[in-house]
C-alpha cells in the first residue's frame, strides 16, 4: 500500500559543509513527485538520507506518521522504502535472476541465506519483479553483460521486490540513449499507475520530469526552493536561472 513522506527541517552537515539546510518536504500516498535541481543541490544527499544510508545532522523522516528517522537503511527497507542510485549497482558477476533474489533477501531480512538454497517463494518474487519491468527472457543472463538501460531495469527490479511503499529513483535514466530513457520514462509510469506506490524521483531530463510528475520540487544548494506543477516552476525566474540555464 502507497505510503505518505513527510520530511521536516532535514539538515546534513559533512564537515564544515551544509548538503542540506533544513528542508520539508511532504509527499502524498500514491504520488509520483519529482525532486529538480542543479548539480551539488543536494538531491542524491536527500534519498540517501530518506533511505537510511546517511544519519540526518538534524531534522525528522516520517513514513505515514512512523518516526524512521534513527532507522538503518536494512530497518528502512523492511518498513517499506526501497531505492535505486544514480550509478547502477547490480552484482555484475550474478545473474539479472540472483541479483533480484538478493534484494528480496534484504527485505525479508534474511540476507544470510543468500549463499544457501534460495527457496520457492523468493525465487516467485524474483520472477515476478522481473516480469514487472519486461525482463522476465533475461531472468538468467549475467547482470554485467547487460546494456546500460537494461541495468538500470534490472535495478528498478530489485526495488520493486522488496514490496515497497516508497521508491525512490535516483537519476533512473542516466547514461541512457534518448530511445532507452523514453522506454524507462513509459515503464515507471506504468509501473506507478499499476503498482499504486509513492515514488520520489530525481532526474536531469527536464522534459521526463515535466512529462511524468504532477508536482515538482526543486532544490538549490540543500535549500528547498519551491514546489509546485510543471507549469508554476517552468514559469519560475529563479528556476529559469538556476536549472534550465535562462537569466
Amino acid at each position: 500500500m502507497a505510503a505518505g513522506l513527510v520530511v521536516s527541517g532535514l539538515k546534513k552537515r559533512y564537515g564544515g559543509n551544509w548538503a542540506l539546510s533544513g528542508v520539508d518536504l511532504h509527499v502524498e500516498p500514491g504520488e509520483l513527485r519529482a525532486v529538480i535541481g542543479p548539480n551539488g543541490a543536494g538531491k542524491s544527499t536527500l534519498f540517501g538520507t530518506i533511505a537510511g544510508e546517511h544519519a540526518p545532522t538534524e531534522g525528522k523522516i516520517f513514513l505515514d506518521g512512523e518516526d524512521l528517522t534513527p532507522l538503518s537503511a536494512h530497518a528502512k527497507a523492511r518498513r517499506g522504502i526501497s531505492r535505486t542510485f544514480q550509478v547502477t549497482r547490480n552484482f555484475t558477476e550474478m545473474t539479472a535472476l540472483e541479483n533480484v533474489q538478493v534484494a528480496v533477501l534484504i527485505a525479508m531480512g534474511q540476507s544470510r541465506r543468500m549463499w544457501r538454497t534460495i527457496g520457492a517463494d523468493v525465487r516467485s518474487r524474483a520472477e515476478q519483479a522481473l516480469e514487472s519491468v519486461n525482463m522476465a527472457d533475461q531472468a538468467h543472463v549475467i547482470a554485467g553483460s547487460l546494456s546500460q538501460g537494461d541495468r538500470k531495469r534490472l535495478e528498478i527490479a530489485g526495488a520493486l521486490a522488496m514490496s515497497p511503499r516508497l521508491l525512490l529513483l535516483d537519476e533512473p535514466t542516466a547514461g541512457m540513449s534518448p530511445e532507452e530513457t523514453e522506454h524507462t520514462a513509459d515503464l515507471i509510469e506504468e509501473l506507478w499507475r499499476r503498482e499504486g506506490i509513492t515514488i520520489l524521483l530525481t532526474e536531469h531530463d527536464i522534459g521526463m520530469v515535466f512529462r511524468l510528475a504532477a508536482r515538482i520540487t526543486v532544490l538549490d544548494r540543500g535549500r528547498l526552493l519551491c514546489t509546485g506543477d510543471a507549469e508554476e516552476v517552468r514559469q519560475r525566474d529563479d528556476v529559469r536561472e538556476i536549472y534550465l540555464g535562462v537569466e
